[in-house]
């Protein structure tokens, strides 16, 4: 194998796990700000074709707006916040908890994005990682991208499904 082959394969090989797993587009937010959350996916399951995203809203995270795909329908699961939170001089004590775009298919050799629009609260801690566990549906078989590392610990590579994150900023 000539020298230049071998640096793409490694090359390849060295980007394919972080590649690997449904991911945030953006790796950063402000608390206290509105926020796009763009779920990056890249590949179906084993070569299976995505057919599910379900997404979960994490406490702090309200008024999520789910954007709709064309080819796919998108449902919401509402429930009761942890406490009530302050947006635009009215109190919201429940909201969005979980989006799920469903009806698509999503071939395993293509990418796409799925996208909620949302306002993270200022309750949320600055420079921390907030995460947002995904389960991708396949036609044959299921990826669960729910793994949250312990309190004040990053992402380990042992992790095998880890789930997306978004470091948050203070307020300027």
């Amino acid at each position: 194998m000539s020298k230049i082959p071998r640096l793409i394969l490694m090359a390849a090989l060295a980007a394919s796990p972080a590649a690997a797993h449904v991911y945030l587009e953006g790796k950063q937010a402000t608390v206290g700000a509105s926020y796009k959350a763009v779920f990056a996916v890249p590949h179906g399951c084993a070569g299976s074709p995505t057919v599910k995203i379900r997404v979960q809203i994490p406490e702090g995270v309200i008024a999520a707006k789910p954007m709709p795909k064309a080819g796919w329908n998108v449902d919401v699961v509402e429930g009761q916040y942890a406490k009530a939170y302050d947006y635009h001089g009215n109190k919201l004590t429940s909201g969005v908890k979980e989006v799920v775009w469903s009806g698509g298919k999503l071939p395993d050799q293509n990418y796409d994005e799925f996208v909620v629009s949302s306002f993270l609260t200022d309750t949320l801690k600055p420079n921390t990682t907030l995460y947002f566990p995904v389960v991708q549906e396949c036609e044959k078989g299921i990826s669960r991208w729910i793994e949250i590392p312990a309190d004040g610990a990053g992402h380990s590579h042992e992790e095998k499904s880890p789930a997306p994150g978004v470091k948050l900023l203070p307020k300027p």
